[in-house]
């Protein structure tokens, strides 16, 4: 994209885009402009908006100026502005500030104030609000060379529509600009100082990929590498990640890790190169603590080329979910003597990436209820306690399956609610419908999760269940397949591993279903119904012996009497006795129940 134009920052909203630094700010309740998490393509769709405010602006006018001289699919670009409404329209009362004209493009409906840095260096003109004392102690308190940096605010004219007294609001909101920047230097290098914040939790920058190939002409494919990491790391919820166009201001300098940490105010730093070598393509990533320069992961992935797009697109969104595991447990193990929601929420999300056991269950649903408490509105909070409650309950290790599904629900509704472009959300949704045995509604929920994002490894598996059990056996396999492969350390890999078996047991491929099961028993032995398919395997393969053992493990470890008896056992299914429809249920009877049977299982 074009360097930004003069109009170097916008205000609008509670938000400040600082096209420059590549950075969103928001304000927050204390009136301080904070970091958001956001992609570089979103923002620089955001800077071509904000630049016409009220104007119609096609989409072929966006393309061109964002993803310049490229052929761009138009589902790239709505995945852009639905990430930007997810943030920009969080707590706004009516409507999105980014309104959609159909078929034609889109209009950008806020409010916007321009603020240009001086042409020379000189004094900030008088504001009229008695604000230019504070600044004047200001400019003692953090060096005169700030107020040099500071140019004059220009207010934009009013989209249509808005009322005059817009003239007034502006007048306040220029003031409170003021007062912020006064304290604030304008340089993106001196945006936290080290002595006045700490580097904001889950913060990072993903450095420039090296290009390790002998072809100084493969630089673009580890460019694409570097910018759908930064793209794919700010989707994650509380992410603070650099932008891109910051990013890579650091090319091919020799800078210390810590250095950079300092100056651009992220815990952690994340770098890599790209070596390609005939039909061979490996991509190495390292995670680092910017604070201590620890190496805290890493990484080789080594693939075929092929279609370089979907590889680049594969290999981006392994790390970015492989990262999304390494920081939460980073950030969980980080002592605070106060903590809040977040914190609550980061050491739940480890408690349940440590594997579906009923003490980990029972840790992470105590997590999520104090941040709850702490933050009874928090849309992550609601989901993730949700998607833990129904989890258990599927699970079978929760003491009252109807309470924790009732519950899921209401908090699943109440996140939806409020964020309905939620993928957490969406996903918890279809797990509840699943587990009430409506897989063909919860199919659109799982899909919409994906969409909006695409790396949501738990969202595809759970599709793939679906698959198999609306009757699509064919794609059940493939998508779990793709889960291991964009998560293959995830705490759910068990889960997928069994699914995939399933499908081996139903289609009368026993031995590959065996190798499954154990890959599942092993991941987690905890889990019971791993047990009981392998049972249900081994007895339809003649092993009864190992059957049997492994049935009665299975009771051992279920919190019910699901597996006393044949009868009793088909009450329960996939939820409220669900077996799939009617082909998938008969395929269950002729595989799964006679290998039960086979393992010792009574009929009553």
């Amino acid at each position: 994209m074009d360097a930004p134009s003069s109009t170097e920052s916008s205000l609008f909203e509670g938000f400040r885009l600082d096209r420059r630094a590549g950075v969103l700010f928001r304000r927050d309740k204390r009136g301080v402009f904070a970091p958001m998490a956001i992609g570089s393509r979103a923002l620089d769709i955001l800077g071509v908006l904000v630049e016409r405010p009220g104007d119609l602006v096609s989409r072929a006018e966006i393309i061109e100026a964002v993803w310049p001289g490229t052929a761009v699919e138009d589902s790239n670009l709505n995945v852009q502005v639905a990430a930007l409404r997810r943030i920009l329209d969080d707590g706004r009362p009516e409507g999105s500030c980014i309104q959609t004209v159909p078929g034609r493009g889109y209009r950008f409906v806020a409010p916007v104030i321009r603020v240009e840095r001086a042409v020379s260096p000189g004094s900030v003109p008088s504001t009229g609000n008695g604000s230019d004392g504070l600044m004047a102690d200001n400019e003692q308190a953090h060096g005169p060379g700030l107020l040099r940096q500071i140019g004059s605010i220009t207010p934009v004219s009013r989209p249509r529509g808005r009322h005059p007294l817009w003239g007034g609001v502006m007048a306040t909101v220029i003031g409170a600009l003021v007062l912020v920047a006064a304290g604030v230097a304008w340089n993106w290098r001196s945006l936290w100082p080290r002595d006045a914040r700490e580097a904001p939790r889950l913060s990072i920058v993903v450095m420039p990929f090296a290009n390790l190939s002998d072809d100084p002409g493969q630089q673009y494919f580890a460019d694409g590498v570097t910018e759908d990491l930064t793209t794919d790391l700010s989707r994650i919820a509380h992410m603070f990640v650099i932008s891109r166009n910051t990013a890579f201001t650091y090319r091919n300098k020799q800078v210390d890790t810590k250095q950079i940490g300092r100056e651009l105010g992220v815990r952690y730093v994340l770098e890599g190169g790209v070596r390609r070598s005939g039909n061979q393509l490996r991509v190495t990533a390292r995670l680092i603590d910017a604070e201590t320069d620890a190496h805290l992961w890493a990484e080789r992935f080594d693939r075929d080329t092929g279609d370089l797009f979907a590889l680049q697109n594969e290999i981006t969104g392994s790390i970015a979910v492989a990262l999304n595991l390494e920081l939460i447990s980073a950030e969980a193990a980080r002592q605070t003597d106060n903590p809040d929601a977040l914190d609550y929420i980061l050491r739940g999300r480890a408690a349940r990436n440590r594997g579906p056991t009923r003490d980990n269950y029972a840790h992470a649903i105590d997590l999520f209820e104090q941040a709850l408490a702490l933050d009874p509105r928090s849309v992550e909070g609601q989901s993730l306690l949700a998607g833990a409650l129904v989890d258990r309950a599927t699970d079978g290790m929760a003491d009252s399956v109807a309470a924790d599904i009732a519950r899921a629900e209401g908090l699943t509704e109440q996140a939806l609610a409020v964020s309905p472009r939620s993928p957490l959300a969406h996903v918890v949704k279809g797990n509840v419908l699943r587990r009430r045995g409506q897989c063909t509604e919860a199919i659109p929920e799982y899909e919409m999760a994906i969409a909006f994002d695409p790396n949501a490894a738990g969202a595809i598996g759970s599709l793939g269940l679906c698959k198999l059990l609306t009757g699509s056996i064919e794609e059940a396999i493939p998508l779990e397949e793709q889960a291991i492969r964009l998560s293959p350390r995830d705490g759910r890999t068990d889960v997928w591993f069994d699914w995939i078996g399933r499908v081996h047991l139903l289609q009368s491929r026993t031995s590959e279903a065996i190798i499954w099961f154990e890959r599942a028993r092993s991941a987690n032995p905890g889990q019971p119904f791993h047990h009981a398919y392998l049972a249900s395997a081994f007895g339809l393969n003649g092993e009864y012996q190992r059957a049997a053992a492994e049935l009665a493990e299975a009771r051992r470890l279920v919190g019910d009497d699901r597996y006393s008896s044949i009868s009793q056992f088909k009450g329960f299914g996939f939820g409220s006795g669900y077996w799939g429809v009617p082909k998938i249920r008969d395929l269950f009877e002729r595989t799964y129940f006679v290998g039960l049977r086979k393992a010792g299982m009574p009929e009553e």
